[in-house]
């Protein structure tokens, strides 16, 4: 397990997110110890290792949605598990399963996420440039798995998170998909934003100051 950047990106505006010496075992086998890494704003980390090295279990930790056996994630000074709800919403996890209410349309489910974050929202446009806006009146419980994965990238774009946490996104999507992804998690990054990416392909993301995980 190694933690390090393809070269150091000096951002002086604090570290909002840092996990301190993480521990995680599943039953009697250790995943990963003494796990120590940080992010500040503008910073992209890409979370790489073999199938059932722990990538997913690390993100649901640092998530909040998975205690760990010991060490600490903390957001912005505070224990993420014990985050106010207000603070709850600058993280945005998307693991495996797509997290959308499937008796909704793709249009209600990417609505219902802008109107939780405030966010007015052209979603014609996004699901246009996703591909999807053929299916925006279906209910998502009708659709295939790369429509799905779509739907979902689609909440996350309108959510409003800081933090983007993310479970090998580029699953089920074609050429012009990862590409989409790509760009958008740059973007992000670019305008402040910081990311945690679990991927097989780290090299469709890396670049200067990315910090590489590896389990």
């Amino acid at each position: 397990m190694t933690a390090g950047t393809h070269e150091a990106a000096g951002a002086d505006d604090g570290r909002w997110l840092r996990v301190r010496d993480l521990e995680i075992w599943r039953g009697e086998h250790c995943l990963f110890e003494g796990l120590d890494f940080e992010l500040a704003p503008g910073q992209l980390a890409l979370l790489v290792g073999p199938n059932g090295a722990g990538k997913t279990t690390l993100l649901r930790t640092v998530a909040g949605l998975t205690p760990p056996s010991s060490g600490e994630v903390s957001w912005t000074s505070r224990p993420v598990r014990s985050l106010e709800p207000e603070k709850r919403t600058d993280i945005a996890y998307r693991g495996h399963l797509d997290g959308l209410k499937r008796e909704l349309t793709v249009r209600e489910n990417v609505e219902f996420h802008a109107a939780l974050s405030g966010i007015t929202v052209d979603t014609d446009a996004l699901l246009a440039e996703l591909g999807i806006a053929h299916r925006r009146d279906v209910r998502v419980r009708h659709l295939s798995a790369g429509q799905r994965r779509r739907t979902a990238l689609a909440t996350l774009r309108v959510g409003g998170a800081k933090l983007w946490i993310l479970d090998e996104p580029m699953t089920h999507l074609d050429a012009a998909g990862h590409t989409l992804v790509a760009g958008w998690i740059r973007e992000h990054v670019a305008q402040g934003g910081l990311a945690i990416v679990a991927t097989h392909r780290p090299d469709e993301l890396a670049s200067r100051g990315t910090l590489m995980i590896e389990l």
